[in-house]
C-alpha cells in the first residue's frame, strides 16, 4: 500500500489552467484558452487534421507574434501564412508535453461581442489549420 499504508494513491494529474503557446519559438502573451487540441483524429480509416481555436485578449502590440500572423494573414487571406505553432502544456512551470504543429494557418479571426454592460476583455478566436501535430513527451 501507500500514503501511511491508507490505500490511496497519489494520482500525477495536469490542471487545465496551465498551458503555454508559441509562434515561431515565441511565447504568446494573454492566451485565454485552446480548444479542439487533437493529437490523432482518424475517420474511416484515414487520418485527419481537425483544427484548434485559441482564444486570446485583443492586445494592442503590432510587434506581437500573434498580432504579426493575424496582420500578414489579413493582408493576404488566401495565401495561407503558415507558421510553427506549439501548445505546452505545464505543471509547476515545467514542461510536461508539447504539440507542434506543421504548416499551421489561420482560417478564421472572430471576436468576442461588444457590450456596454459588460467589463469582460474583448476576446480574439483564431482559427487554426495545420498538415499535422507532433507530440514531443518531456524527457524525450
Amino acid at each position: 500500500m501507500t500514503s501511511g499504508q491508507s490505500g490511496t494513491r497519489a494520482v500525477d494529474s495536469l490542471s487545465a489552467n496551465e498551458f503555454a503557446i508559441e509562434i515561431d519559438g515565441e511565447l504568446v502573451q494573454g492566451a485565454f484558452g485552446v480548444s479542439g487540441l487533437t493529437s490523432l483524429s482518424l475517420v474511416d480509416g484515414q487520418v485527419v487534421f481537425p483544427p484548434l481555436v485559441i482564444t486570446k485578449m485583443v492586445q494592442r502590440g503590432p510587434e506581437l507574434a500573434a498580432n504579426r500572423w493575424i496582420r500578414e494573414t489579413l493582408e493576404n487571406p488566401t495565401a495561407r501564412v503558415t507558421r510553427k505553432l506549439a501548445i505546452i502544456a505545464l505543471d509547476d512551470g515545467v514542461e510536461v508535453r508539447r504539440w507542434v504543429f506543421r504548416e499551421a494557418w489561420i482560417s478564421e479571426v472572430s471576436y468576442s461581442d461588444f457590450d456596454a454592460s459588460s467589463e469582460a476583455l474583448v476576446e480574439e478566436r483564431l482559427t487554426i489549420q495545420h498538415r499535422g501535430v507532433e507530440v514531443i513527451w518531456a524527457g524525450d
